[in-house]
């Protein structure tokens, strides 16, 4: 969602914050805004679009100083509007702001009656002009900002600069990360340690319900119960060069092209040489759970689909899954014995937290899989798995899945190990499948040209249902909402079996079908389904290996080869031509295919 930067520095503050605010564009936006301060006096510059229009304008209109806040919107109340782009300004106080204040409408009514006068549909303006209010009642600006701060409800990252403050910034968190960097004589405030990782590498992850006072020389931290906090400083390393394309045309493909190797990487982290798989301290007996509850959003509550299948059939381990946004508020039993597993690619998702803060309490063990181990549902879990996928720019994650569908593949080997469902043979087994999934993966890359002509006659298309069955379904699942969200094309995805119970009355002539079939057990199955679309007009876009397609590749609109795989590993190799197939119909229609419309990488709001 909305990305924060703020620096009190020693050089000109605005094209830091520019450049910083460029290494959040991945989380989503509509408008970006900075403000700084030059000789005591606030000023600001906002603009509606992409970045490029934020820095025309300050070429034609500069700011100076050394102090400064800057933001991306990603809309909530109010459209895309400079009036409504942060930052926000009332008299003396500018304000930027990642979240919802939830009381805004109770706070903005208290304020018309005190006589303010409102210019924007922002719930942010009320922090702005409440903050000013307690100013012109004697308040300085520290204490203004927390009178504020203890009003407000809902979720939030804040930062505050204030009018003749050169040497002053204020920060607060609450439901929406926000971390301190540490500089020489400078200090930055930042959404997350991409935008501040080419201003210093030692940051401070402030916890739920802390602020902080910045000034150049000084950090103070304040927690949620109104104490002195002392809040460690991590050496983060961050490789820059990961947040660049390396001579892609967009951060999509370039992560397509990174998954043999970061696979190779998770896999190598969690298995030695002799196939034990280690995890991190305290690890997880699988002996001591009946059942494991899997929370997740998006893309990676599709990953957990995918391991529910694993789960249930290799370690014979029931799990439920659910939306973290329904879960929560479900307010479901959770029995004893119980595994809590929360999986997210930032590890910020505010509904995926929210749901695991539910289960503190009540489950056996809260684990989390996910990609930042820095992050707010790794440092609130009992044990996180990173999945070393590194850095992942382009909103449609792609390298994050297959990574949370390796680590979860290990996990379901621990699980079948602790359980004795398999044998030491069999893991070994597994484990030499899972090992040569990168060279699998590289084959799948190579039939990039038969996906883009594939793609090309995807794209004219209004509506487009994929079919899978099995592990395949949730597979399907990824594959429609990848194309979905970077090609804008309709797309909906069922399990095979389910066509003639309603979706077949769609198909004609104008509704392309992709089919995801490797030569498995439940090849038959979905190849009889396959063929009730043909008989219906319908044009199949069959994904399967050799086999397959020499058996059933007749009559089909288009066919994409992947090589053999074992069976319990299909779902990774085939979210690959799932990933190239979205991504090539999305350059076809011309689409912007890192930061599509409306979406955003990291949703910190509900």
């Amino acid at each position: 969602m909305c990305g924060i930067v703020g620096v009190l520095g020693q050089h000109e503050a605005a094209p830091i914050l520019v450049e910083a605010l460029k290494r959040l564009e991945y989380r989503g936006y509509d408008s970006a805004g900075i403000a700084t301060i030059n000789d005591g006096k606030l000023d600001r510059r906002r603009a509606v679009g992409k970045l490029v229009n934020l820095s025309d304008l300050l070429v034609h209109e500069p700011l100076a100083g050394k102090s400064g806040i800057g933001h991306t919107r990603w809309a909530t109340h109010g459209a895309p509007s400079v009036t409504n782009a942060h930052p926000h300004q009332a008299g003396p106080v500018a304000v930027v702001h990642n979240g919802i204040i939830e009381n805004f409408r109770e706070l903005r009514a208290e304020l018309a009656e005190l006589g303010a006068t409102f210019v924007t549909e922002t719930d942010t303006e009320t922090v702005a002009l409440l903050t000013q209010h307690h100013m012109s009642q004697g308040l300085g600006p520290v204490d203004a900002a927390t009178k504020t701060l203890g009003r407000l409800e809902g979720a939030f990252a804040l930062a505050f600069l204030f009018d003749g403050e050169e040497d002053l910034m204020i920060g607060a968190r609450k439901g929406a990360p926000l971390a301190v960097g540490h500089g020489d004589n400078e200090v930055f405030l930042g959404s997350d340690a991409i935008a501040l990782s080419p201003m210093t590498n030692r940051i401070t992850y402030l916890e739920e319900g802390d602020r902080v006072v910045l000034t150049r020389s000084s950090v103070d931290i304040i927690d949620a119960n109104g104490s002195r906090a002392n809040r460690a400083i991590k050496t983060i390393s961050l490789d820059n060069a990961r947040a660049d394309k390396a001579g892609h045309k967009h951060f999509m493909a370039k992560e397509i092209s990174e998954q043999p190797g970061v696979i190779g990487e998770a896999v190598s982290h969690y298995v030695a040489a002799d196939n034990t798989i280690s995890l991190p301290d305290p690890g997880l007996d699988f002996t001591k759970f009946d059942r494991i509850t899997m929370v997740a959003c998006g893309t990676a509550y599709y990953a957990c689909l995918t391991a529910k299948y694993w789960f249930e059939q290799i370690a014979r381990l029931p799990v439920e899954v659910d939306f973290a946004s329904e879960f929560r508020y479900r307010e479901p039993p959770i029995p004893g014995r119980t595994l809590a597993m929360f999986v997210s690619q930032s590890g910020e998702t505010a509904d995926t937290l929210a749901a695991l803060r539910y289960c503190e309490g009540k489950a056996d063990k809260i684990a989390s899989v996910v990609n930042v181990i820095e992050s707010t549902i790794a440092r609130e879990s009992d044990l996180a798995l990173p999945i070393h996928a590194g850095v992942e720019i382009g909103v449609a994650s792609t390298k994050a899945f297959t990574c949370q569908l390796t680590v979860l593949f290990l996990m379901t080997l621990k699980a079948a190990l602790d359980r004795g469902t398999i044998t030491q043979d069999q893991l070994a087994d597994h484990i030499s499948a899972l090992r040569s999934m990168p060279s699998l993966i590289n084959i799948a890359l190579e039939q990039n040209a038969a996906i883009r002509d594939a793609a090309q006659k995807l794209s004219p298309a209004r509506d487009v249902l994929f079919l899978g069955r099995g592990a395949m379904f949730p597979l399907a699942l990824e594959g429609a909402l990848k194309l979905k969200e970077i090609s804008y094309i309709h797309a909906e995805a069922y399990a095979s079996g389910e066509l003639k119970h309603g979706p077949i009355a769609l198909i004609d002539e104008n509704v392309p079908v992709v089919v995801m079939a490797p030569r498995d057990r439940l090849f038959d199955k979905t190849v009889s389904n396959m063929q009730e679309v043909m008989a219906r007009k319908g044009k199949v876009i069959l994904i399967s290996d050799r086999a397959g397609l020499e058996e059933a590749a007749e009559g089909t609109w288009a066919q994409i080869e992947m090589p053999p795989v074992a069976d319990a590993l299909t779902p990774i190799l085939y979210a690959i031509p799932a990933q190239l197939l979205a991504y090539h119909t999305a350059i076809a229609k011309g689409t912007d295919v890192d930061q599509p419309r409306n979406l955003a990488k990291s949703v910190t709001v509900e």
